[in-house]
């Protein structure tokens, strides 16, 4: 089996790194919050004291970290990872970090690693369940070499060179977070019209925003407003001024949700004079 660390272990990375371990992988992990890999090490990871300690002896190492800034300070900040990082190493990316952080983050890599971007399409019960969909950017030869690991979450698509797949997750989280807003806009109709909520969700979810209803009214996703706004600022910097109203009026709404920690179905439930 395959040696890997796992580098922030928040919502998303702790439930990747389980299935990792049930997969039957070695598995070192190492979050800032240390109580959040509590689960891990009782299910047999290897808890580190910081992300380089993590890294030492891994053939495979993941990210999965809030940001941008935060991909820089566990790799090259003080004890980061990438100074600890060997020829051969792969680093699979699988942040929102969008593609210029990537491929930045890819540049500065010590000689003879290796990076693909793997962000991924699905939350938390789908990560569980291995039932992810892994957008997966990187040189042929590297993706080859993670992609039976990367295989264990999901249903793994190489999409092209590096920063494809980090890219095809802005478009992926722009039509999400467009559709659930369109769903929150159309209940707001159905309130003014007279129209109760559970009919006009019947209809809607009968109609062209079918997915949209599903994930809005999902109980056991886990996307909060606040990473939802960062991943739509980053789709607006890599609009670079072109027009996309949708997505700026999205942006704007989740910047004034209430509770930045709440799931983004909760735009669907604000309510409007």
């Amino acid at each position: 089996m395959t040696k890997i660390a796992v580098l922030g272990t928040g919502r998303m990375g702790g439930a990747i790194a389980q299935r990792l371990l049930a997969a039957g992988h070695p598995v070192t992990v190492w979050n800032r919050t240390v109580s959040r890999t509590d689960p891990l090490r009782r299910a047999g990871a290897r808890v580190a004291g910081s992300p380089a300690d993590a890294v030492t002896g891994a053939e495979i190492v993941v990210t999965m970290l809030a940001d941008p800034a935060a991909v820089d300070d566990v790799l090259f900040g003080p004890g980061g990872a990438a100074a600890a990082l060997v020829p051969g190493v792969c680093l699979v990316e699988m942040s929102t970090i969008g593609p210029a952080a990537v491929r930045s983050v890819a540049d500065r890599l010590p000689d003879g690693v290796h990076l693909v971007d793997a962000p991924v399409g699905g939350s938390v019960p789908a990560a569980v369940a291995g039932q992810l969909r892994v957008l997966v950017g990187g040189a042929d030869a590297a993706v080859e070499r993670v992609a039976p690991v990367l295989a264990a979450l999901g249903t793994v698509r190489h999409l092209g060179g590096t920063g494809s797949g980090a890219a095809a997750k802005l478009v992926l989280n722009a039509a999400l977070l467009i559709g659930v807003g369109g769903v929150a806009d159309a209940l707001t109709v159905a309130r003014a019209v007279g129209v109760d909520r559970d009919t006009a969700l019947d209809l809607l979810g009968a109609g062209p925003l079918g997915a949209a209803v599903a994930r809005a009214t999902a109980t056991d996703a886990d996307f909060p407003v606040a990473l939802a706004h960062k991943d739509l600022g980053l789709v607006l910097d890599g609009l670079a001024g072109a027009d996309a109203p949708l997505v700026r009026a999205v942006h704007a709404a989740l910047a004034a949700a209430t509770d930045p920690t709440a799931d983004i179905a909760t735009l669907t439930t604000r309510e409007k004079p």
